[in-house]
């Protein structure tokens, strides 16, 4: 019985991964079709993947969307480990609690809304649109994804560590550079790769926020499938799922690094005390 219930459920996990991951494989099959439509598979080319590289437009729009993302995720991991320190010092459970609440809402809260709440403080500011009103927006929406990912770790974090190098001589900046932040790194990578993701995926603010002359992948991808189908957006697609993969592989062998037992856990507090 057991057994069967077991089958069920892998046969229904298969069939929700093959309708999420279907279109995405179509997609891909016909970025190499030389027929130049996605209705028949004529024969195998480059061509469009040529296209996509040899497009100097296009390859300035990635370099900016890469540059936004590296940096915007910079700046909110950043703010995200300030946030989360602050966070997790305040003795009061109810104030935790609504920072925590004022933090989460930013994210479950639509891209529409936050992305026209953006355009119109720009406005007001007189914040040109373009890279500067981009970059702040996509900050923004980082930073509490980076906190929701660094704030367990100060959670599962003995606070006797911070106590027994305080008592062997340590400074605040000591005992923050040598034993609190190399024992969350895992949560500050985890959460520089989510915010990273989130960047490059971020479609409906940076539409609101992008000025002319200024555009990102995603927009990019837009406006050129509202021109009409055309198999090097196909090309693109695939290139930057590809990416999005190497992303995600990336993220998981973090997550195996942090899941690992801890070997020497007070060895940071010592290095920082009085030499032996």
């Amino acid at each position: 019985m057991r057994s069967n219930k077991n089958g069920i459920s892998n046969l229904y996990l298969v069939l929700v991964f093959a309708v999420l991951y279907a279109p995405i494989f179509y997609l891909m099959y016909y970025s190499f079709n030389s027929g130049g439509t996605m209705h028949g598979f004529e024969g195998f080319t480059l061509d469009y993947y040529r296209e996509v590289v040899q497009d100097t437009r296009l390859m300035i729009i990635m370099i900016n969307t890469l540059v936004i993302a590296l940096l915007s995720s910079a700046i909110a991991t950043l703010i995200a480990i300030i946030g989360a320190l602050a966070i997790q010092r305040i003795r009061s459970r109810r104030a935790k609690n609504t920072l925590l609440s004022l933090n989460n809402v930013l994210i479950v809260s639509p891209d529409v809304i936050i992305g026209a709440s953006f355009l119109i403080l720009f406005t007001i500011a007189g914040i040109k649109l373009g890279f500067v009103s981009v970059l702040l927006s996509h900050v923004a929406f980082s930073v509490p994804i980076a906190v929701l990912m660094i704030l367990p770790h100060l959670q599962d974090m003995s606070p006797t560590l911070t106590d027994a190098a305080r008592d062997l001589g340590a400074s605040r900046r000591d005992v923050l550079t040598k034993v609190i932040l190399p024992i969350i790194k895992p949560g500050i990578f985890s959460g520089f790769f989510m915010a990273l993701t989130y960047s490059l995926d971020d479609f409906a603010v940076t539409f609101f926020v992008t000025g002319n002359g200024y555009s990102t992948l995603s927009v990019e991808i837009y406006s050129r499938a509202r021109q009409g189908v055309s198999l090097s957006i196909n090309a693109l697609s695939t290139l930057i799922f590809l990416f999005t993969i190497l992303l995600v592989v990336g993220y998981y062998f973090l997550n195996r690094r942090k899941q690992r037992p801890a070997v020497h856990i007070a060895e940071p507090a010592a290095e920082v005390g009085v030499p032996r």
